[in-house]
Parts: C-alpha cells; structure tokens; sequence
C-alpha cells in the first residue's frame, strides 16, 4: 500500500497518472475553485475560471461532495496553452471571517484510481480569506504537482482580479436624500404628476389578481439565504442548500423547495441499541436527500452551528439536535459519573467526525470556557466538548426542609472539569428529563429519561 506523502509549502512531485482528483476540505465552508492559466500566470477569459456555477473547462471539473469539494484534471484534454491550474479555497461567507479562525484547510492528491497519494495542510494562516492550495503545472513533457499555501486578504474576488479575471464593480448608489427613520419597505416611489381623480374603490372588493403588494415581509432581512450545507436563516431557522444528504429531526421540516426525500429512520442505528435495552422507543431522525432547499426549525427555539474539526466530540442533549452532516458520527452513550441528573437523562448523544452540526437552546445561551471547575443547572446544560469530564455536586441534603419545599431549589449541580467548552441556555425546562416521563408499570420513568435524546 503507497504511502501518503505530506507536502510542505513550495514542495513538488510527479503527478502519480495523467488524471488526478483534487479534494479540498476545511472545517469552515468553503468554496474551491480552479484557474487555468497561460505562462503569464493569468487567464485567458473568464471561461478559465472553474466553479460551481461553471463546473468544467478543458480538462478540469469541479464536483461538490458535500463535506469535500472535488477537482478532477485530465493532463492529457488540457489546451496546450495552460501551464498551470491553481486549486483555491474561499471563504463563502457563511461561516468564520478569515482563516485564522476557520479550522483546518487541506488539498489531497488522489490518483486516477482515487489512490491517495500526497496531503497539504495549508499552515499559518490568519487574516486570509482565500488561499491558492495547490498548482498543477507542466515541466516540458510532464506534469507536476506543488503545494502553494498562496493566501489573499480580498477574498475570491482579490484572488480572481490577481489571476486577471474581471469582477464587476456594483453599480453605484445613487444619492437620495436623508429621511427619517424609521423607513417605509418597500420604499416610497418617486412621487408621479397627479392623476385625474377616480372613484374610490370599494375596500371590499379585492384586489384584480396579480395586483402589486408592499409589505415589510419583503424586507431583505427575511429573504432566503444563499449559501451549501447547513446555514442559519434568521435566528430561530437554518437553511441547508442540499446536494447530497443531510440528517435532521423528524418534524423539523417546515419548508422544502427542489428534488428531496426524506426517508424517517425510526429505530435504526443507536436507536436499535437503546430499544433492546429499555423502552422500545425509536430515534425520531430523519435522512434527506437530493437537491434543493431544506429549511428546518423547532417551536422557535434558537438555532446555532457548531463545525467540527475531528479534534474533539461534542456531547449534547439530544432533544437540542436539529441537524447534522451525514459525515458525523454519533452515538448514545451513559454519562459517567452524573447519573440521571442531566437534561438528557442518564444518556446524551456524543458526537464525533468532521462536518457541521445545528443545535437549539431555548434563549440566547452563554458559551462558558472550562479552564477550572465548572458547574450548571443540569436542565440549563444543553451541549459541551467531549473531552471534559463529568460529574454531580450534591448541593443540600434532602431532607424535611425538602420535603416542605423550603429546599435552594438547586439540589444537584452538574459539574465540568478538563479543558472545553459548556454551552448553557437561559431555561431550567428540561425537554426530556426524568420528569414527565412516560411508560407505565416498570417503565415508568423510563421513557422520561431517554425522552431527552434526539427526541422530546
């Protein structure tokens, strides 16, 4: 088996075959793109520009496969006037604002066998927000592969204008005259000469049909976001540009425009595992797929994207998941060491893998950095890092003072220690939980505590 050979910036090597695929990957959305370029190092027109809403040139082809965006170059079907084809990386605007904070950006080589040959870890990246990855180029009768690691502060538009290729300025605003606020939406027309008087129209009678309308729903601010993968739409909806597969809750669905299919998963993966072992309840997930898009939402509740890097899991109480990319692994594991006192019962979901995942909170929750110990309400705690550890703070005795409900009301406190994060909401209502639970005889109780997990 070849071994996987990892580039450092400037770095080269024969490409393994006359065809090699490309894939860029990051833990932040990004758009790749290629540039065919002449010996001059620019473009011929804008034709040479490779992207999702121009998919393919001479030789080259982009793909979108979900988490990884692919380019495939056939060295033998480019024109004899490329020498080199760049593979970039941008930011979509969606997500963080630079490279600095946007995780892991790498270029791997895969041979015509989809073999994978050379890695790029894009290194020491900051206030970028577009990068060259890689260049494919020729050396006399041969092609060769280099890592760049190129970054330009302007984004795509700063990196395409560097390669030659024309943005087109927006045309410029013209100058209105400053009114109070708040403004009309839409905006007052420029007022027309006076017509001749008409009757007035009777307010019962509707409007002919196809009659214009003003309304502050027309606002720009509730227009449909544009953007791949999982995005908010607002704050308490997210947005997923499907092409591919997605996993969401069941009855999250409160719009869809395209190609879906949504196919209700009932008691499959961990689902089977936690049947078997207490109430026979199934995991309401749902998988959607095709092309479209999915808008997705929960009673209102806040919506808010966690993008993870594979360097950590998350642990979150089910009934917070609304979504998550079908790259994440799951599963449902105890909690060690805190029992059934946290929101989601004795199990939470822990999540692992790369990809992006869109939680709930009921409120705008506070994101607590765990450097020390920690400690939250266990119905407030709605997700935090895998690696911390968990366990219960016991903090007044039950006893009669209880009973006669002159207890603190704050008996057991969940309590966080390593290094990580904890995502705590502004509510105390647990949405599963070991109150309310459902199941009679024996299991009552049982359906209360693993209510919780991806599920109410």
């Amino acid at each position: 088996m070849s071994r996987v050979r990892s580039l450092s910036p400037g770095e080269n090597q024969p490409l393994p075959s006359s065809t090699v695929i490309i894939q860029v990957r990051s833990a932040s959305p990004v758009n790749t793109s290629a540039l065919l370029l002449t010996s001059a190092g620019r473009v011929r027109s804008d034709a040479d520009f490779v992207f999702y809403n121009q998919p393919s040139a001479r030789g080259v082809q982009y793909r979108d496969e979900g988490q990884v965006d692919v380019v495939t170059i056939d060295t033998t079907a480019v024109e004899g006037t490329i020498e080199t084809i760049a593979v970039t990386a941008s930011l979509d605007g969606t997500g963080p604002t630079s490279f600095a904070t946007a995780g892991v950006l790498q270029a791997t080589l895969f041979d015509a066998n989809r073999t994978p040959v050379a890695d790029f870890v894009v290194p020491g990246l900051t206030s970028e927000t577009a990068v060259v990855c890689l260049e494919v180029y020729r050396r006399g009768d041969a092609w060769k592969v280099r890592a760049l690691g190129q970054g330009y502060d302007t984004g795509l538009a700063g990196l395409a204008t560097a390669y030659g290729i024309t943005v087109d300025d927006p045309d410029p605003v013209p100058q209105q005259p400053r009114v109070a606020d708040p403004q009309p939406w839409p905006p007052t027309p420029t007022p027309t000469p006076p017509a001749p008087a008409a009757p007035v129209p009777n307010p019962a009678v509707a409007r002919p049909s196809g009659a214009s309308m003003q309304s502050e729903l027309f606002n720009p601010a509730h227009a449909e976001v544009q953007s791949h993968g999982i995005a908010k739409q607002g704050s308490k909806m997210c947005r997923v540009g499907m092409n591919g597969e997605i996993m969401a809750r069941q009855g999250s669905m409160v719009a869809y425009q395209g190609n879906l299919h949504f196919e209700a998963l009932g008691a499959g993966g961990i689902g089977r595992m936690m049947r078997q072992a207490m109430t026979g309840e199934g995991v309401p997930l749902m998988k959607v797929t095709g092309q479209g898009d999915l808008f997705l939402a929960d009673n209102a509740s806040e919506v808010h994207l966690i993008d993870l890097d594979g360097s950590d899991g998350l642990t979150i109480n089910g009934a917070n998941v609304l979504a998550f990319d079908s790259t994440l692994q799951y599963n449902v594991e105890r909690m060690h060491g805190a029992g059934s006192m946290s929101n989601a019962g004795m199990f939470n979901c822990v999540f692992t893998g790369r990809g992006r995942i869109a939680i709930t909170t009921n409120g705008t929750p506070v994101v607590l950095n765990v450097a020390g110990d920690t400690f939250a309400d266990p119905q407030a705690a709605v997700a935090w890092s895998s690696s911390l550890r968990t366990s219960v703070k016991t903090n007044d005795s039950f006893g009669l003072g209880t009973l006669m409900g002159r207890s603190t009301g704050e008996r057991f406190t969940l309590a966080f220690a390593g290094q990580g994060f904890v995502v705590v909401q502004p509510s105390e209502q647990p949405p599963g939980g070991m109150i309310g639970g459902t199941g009679q005889g024996q299991d009552a109780g049982v359906g209360g505590m693993l209510g919780g997990f991806l599920g109410r």
